[in-house]
């Protein structure tokens, strides 16, 4: 009879916030986008996704029209990367919105721009940026800094607090402001995270005991989360909070406050690819960056298309090495540099590139970086020398991962 209560309870639940907003259309369906409409699917709410990226979601029906999403919705959920994403999105679904449509907007953008969202949408603008990333979501544990008026708030009450805790705030500039600085912190975890690593490795201590005694620290909760990543690296893992997205955030502290930030700087570095997770970071090989701007240039060629940034990271005598369409290839720089033709492949905004490990003895230095290209992986080796002070690549051999 207990169970049955709490069945007939959690339904009556369900139907009372149906009555209040029963369409939500999630804009944005990457990491967060996606484990926000789907948490919501699971809670009772009739939702429709839709990407830019045209990426799909397996929870919920998706649309290959935002407007057609926006069109029958109680609740525009924003869930975009940066704030000019947001202006894009919001100006191509404008005249789609009904007028008593909220607009939930829990994407990380700049202060400046919440407040100009805020002035141009009016008391249908809910600014709601989270902490926490993908198992918050799924667990209902973010911590949500909510911007809105009374009855605004009102309305969207229900579906923020099915996703964490609401934690009222003045106004969208502020709430904008608190996520970029409580961010700040966690640029400054990791990097601390990295130095301690780095100072282990150096001692020779071994990495798990490493990481038992940090967890007793103030580094702990990062160490528990992330205790996967940086027990040993990955060869391939799921980011929950990109280095491209915690940079970008930096960038955008830096700029409101007017103050160089030493973490913005830093966490651009350390891997090359960011869509790596946060805790890769942490990993980053100690090394100057006179070694790695040879690869820098390697992976501009790849990113751009264009064969001058290759002929800036080989020396001019290099071969690239490895086995084509099962056959032994060998080509000269010249011949390596013809293959490209001054343009970014088609897929290009999918693509990513990692640089997992550089070792460096005295003039010469191995790395190894893994490409993910579309359907294709390949883990490239690289030789470097250090020829009249500058570091090039003397020579690339590559696998294939079919």
């Amino acid at each position: 009879m207990r169970n049955l209560r709490l069945s007939q309870a959690s339904r009556c639940t369900t139907l009372a916030r149906m009555t209040t907003l029963h369409t939500i259309a999630v804009l944005g369906l990457g990491r967060m986008g996606d484990a926000i409409a789907t948490r919501l699917a699971a809670q009772g709410w009739d939702v429709v996704g839709w990407t830019r990226s045209g990426r799909a979601s397996g929870a919920v029906r998706m649309t290959g029209d935002p407007n057609e999403a926006v069109a029958k919705a109680d609740l525009v959920l924003l869930a975009l990367f940066d704030g000019p994403a947001c202006r894009q999105v919001l100006g191509r679904v404008r005249d789609s919105l009904g007028t008593d449509t909220m607009v939930l907007n829990t994407s990380t953008i700049a202060p400046a721009e919440a407040s100009r969202l805020a002035r141009h949408l009016g008391p249908s603008y809910v600014h709601a940026p989270v902490l926490g990333s993908v198992p918050a979501v799924a667990a209902g544990a973010l911590q949500i800094l909510t911007a809105a008026d009374q009855g605004a708030l009102g309305r969207v009450r229900p579906v923020l607090e099915a996703l964490g805790t609401v934690r009222r705030v003045d106004d969208a500039a502020t709430a904008a402001a608190l996520k970029l600085i409580a961010n700040n912190s966690l640029a400054g975890t990791v990097l601390a995270l990295r130095d301690s690593l780095r100072q282990a490795d150096a001692l020779g201590l071994p990495r798990a005991q490493v990481l038992d005694v940090l967890e007793l620290g103030p580094l702990g909760g990062l160490v528990a989360r992330k205790r996967t990543f940086l027990a040993a690296r990955p060869t391939a893992a799921t980011a929950e909070f990109t280095i491209g997205a915690l940079a970008k955030d930096m960038a955008l502290l830096a700029d409101a406050s007017n103050t160089p930030l030493r973490s913005a700087a830093d966490l651009a570095d350390p891997t090359g690819d960011p869509e790596a997770d946060i805790a890769v970071a942490a990993m980053a090989p100690a090394v100057g960056d006179a070694v790695l701007e040879p690869l820098r240039a390697y992976i501009r060629g790849h990113a751009t298309g264009d064969p001058t940034h290759f002929r800036d990271a080989f020396l001019p005598t290099a071969h690239i090495e490895g086995i084509r369409d099962g056959a032994f290839v060998s080509w000269s720089l010249d011949g390596y540099c013809a293959l490209f033709h001054g343009r970014p492949a088609m897929d290009e905004p999918i693509r990513s590139r990692r640089i997992d490990a550089i070792d460096v003895h005295g003039t010469v230095a191995t790395a190894t970086m893994t490409l993910s290209h579309g359907a294709d992986t390949f883990t490239d080796v690289f030789l470097l020398v250090r020829v009249d002070g500058n570091w090039r690549i003397a020579n690339k051999a590559y696998h294939r991962h079919c």
